[in-house]
């Protein structure tokens, strides 16, 4: 993405009531095309490159607990605002804006000024799981995007690979999440790397971790210089979705400092060790977790609500105001049938 480029492009949709509700079925009628073109977008993203399905996933996670999932991650620069693209937890280190360009682009060329960009996010998220094997979940769609985004509350909102368990548990009680939904969606974790600077102290000056983990991050993450270098969060099964993050966790071999945090005599032990022995537990409370987080302050309820873009992120070309009924009518329940491309992976040794 253009760091370079601070101008944004902002569309507003006429909604034609005052207060709308998420639906799965949301773009049934306006725009039945837009679940299987996300699906198949996301798809060959990850057929081309396997860790931008974390990325994904990672982007609607940072999106949605700074002010709600609103697709302000997604916004540059302004003469008025700064973007959260290079607050600290997301500077140099968010991905698959191109995925999500290359998805408003497919879209706007089928149902243009229609799918909002944090819809977009949420849907990606739910597909870039089930390509890895993940489980799925009928989005619920019909968010308006920010025309503005926080930068501050980038850099307060999102929980620090160095918290304690009691800074995860009250940074999701401030969104609205259980603890029960914290640690079911840590185990997003199943997939995806981090940066060497992100687990340093933890793999050099901590004791609550397996020494082989220790020694094999260390070769990776050399105790200074190297910040950029990555480890899969789970090195059993990095990418394929399963629970293998959590019995990582139980034999010490969380990576970042607060997945450990997690299992270590504490009030979550107990839900680690159940989603370690049991997948199925952990698939479907997960699914429920995720549809819990899409609803974290969604913009529904007003008038104009601004579909808003970056120039590199859902880009607009043009300003206008349209006539749009806000509700997608139809029959179907939202487009679960997913298929997952974890054996297309294994074949070319993903």
């Amino acid at each position: 993405m253009a760091a370079s480029s601070p101008r944004i492009v902002a569309f507003f949709f006429l909604v034609s009531i005052g207060s709308a509700q998420l639906s799965s079925t949301f773009y049934d009628t306006s725009c039945p095309a837009a679940l299987p073109t996300i699906r198949s977008a996301v798809m060959s993203a990850v057929v081309k490159e396997h860790r931008v399905g974390a990325s994904l996933l990672r982007l609607h996670f940072h999106d949605c607990f700074v002010n709600g999932c609103d697709g302000s991650v997604l916004l540059d620069d302004t003469s008025s605002f700064t973007g959260e693209k290079t607050a600290v937890p997301n500077n140099n280190s968010l991905r698959g804006f191109d995925v999500v360009d290359t998805i408003k682009s497919q879209l706007e060329a089928t149902c243009k000024q229609v799918v909002s960009c944090s819809d977009i996010l949420s849907v990606a998220a739910r597909d870039a799981v089930v390509a890895l094997g993940g489980p799925t979940w009928a989005v619920q769609l019909g968010r308006r995007d920010a025309t503005t985004a926080s930068f501050d509350a980038a850099n307060t909102d999102l929980p620090s690979p160095k918290s304690n368990l009691s800074d995860l548990v009250s940074a999701f009680s401030n969104k609205g999440l259980s603890s029960s939904d914290m640690v079911a969606l840590s185990g997003a974790h199943t997939i995806g790397q981090a940066r060497c600077i992100s687990f340093r102290d933890r793999v050099y000056n901590e004791s609550d971790i397996a020494a082989t983990l220790a020694s094999s991050a260390q070769s990776k993450c050399p105790s200074s210089g190297g910040d950029d270098n990555i480890v899969p969060l789970d090195s059993t099964t990095p990418y394929y979705f399963d629970n293998y993050y959590f019995r990582n966790l139980v034999g010490k071999k969380g990576l970042l400092h607060s997945d450990q945090q997690l299992y270590g005599g504490g009030s979550t032990d107990s839900l680690v060790a159940t989603y370690s022995t049991n997948m199925a537990r952990f698939r479907s409370d997960f699914a429920t977790a995720m549809v819990n987080m899409g609803s974290i302050s969604p913009l529904t309820d007003l008038t104009f609500a601004g579909g808003a873009s970056s120039e590199d992120s859902c880009k607009e070309d043009e300003l206008l105001l349209l006539e749009f009924d806000g509700e997608g009518a139809g029959d179907s329940k939202g487009d679960d049938s997913i298929p997952s491309i974890v054996g297309v992976l294994s074949s070319i040794g993903m």
